[in-house]
């Protein structure tokens, strides 16, 4: 007897002791909940902020890189006196061979879609000079490259530095 009465004595604590916890769970049980979601979105928030440097950073870096393999500033910035064609297409093509893959990483914080357009850009301007010293003669000058490459340049309706550009610009304002 004194084994059942005291089977019934811990039935009836452990009841107890059940039903008091669960309805101390249920009355805390939306502030554990908030609690958990306030600590989430402050994680979240911490690591939003603490990306958005590197990401405006990166765009900074490309409209740089942009604006530097742009014809008009490379072949000006790359011009020597006597230099000649081989030798300014050679320093071109490196130059922005160069640029790229110093600011290949950049590609993590950039939309997809941009960095794109920054790589074709990029190829583009390489074949651009590619091409002008096709149709030009061996012993031309590296002055005769920098005319040829820029009069294509003007007749180009939209210029595609200033356009990628803007590109970089209208991603900048997304991440806002």
């Amino acid at each position: 007897m004194d084994l059942t009465k005291f089977l019934l004595n811990t039935a009836t604590l452990a009841l107890g002791g059940t039903i008091i916890v669960i309805v101390a769970y249920y009355m805390v049980r939306n502030d554990i909940i908030n609690y958990l979601n306030s600590r989430k979105s402050v994680a979240v928030a911490d690591d939003k902020s603490g990306l958005l440097p590197l990401r405006l950073q990166a765009h900074e870096r490309m409209i740089i890189f942009v604006d530097r393999i742009n014809p008009s500033n490379l072949l000006l910035r790359l011009h020597q006196q006597g230099i000649e064609v081989g030798a300014l297409q050679l320093l071109a093509v490196n130059e922005i061979k160069s640029e790229f893959q110093h600011n290949i990483t950049q590609q993590l914080y950039l939309d997809a879609a941009t960095w794109k357009v920054i790589r074709t850009l990029k190829d583009d301007t390489i074949a651009m000079i590619n091409n002008a010293v096709k149709k030009l003669p061996a012993d031309a000058s590296g002055m005769e490259l920098s005319k040829k490459v820029l009069n294509h340049m003007s007749e180009i309706a939209e210029n595609p530095y200033e356009l990628t550009i803007g590109l970089v610009k209208q991603d900048i304002h997304k991440l806002f």
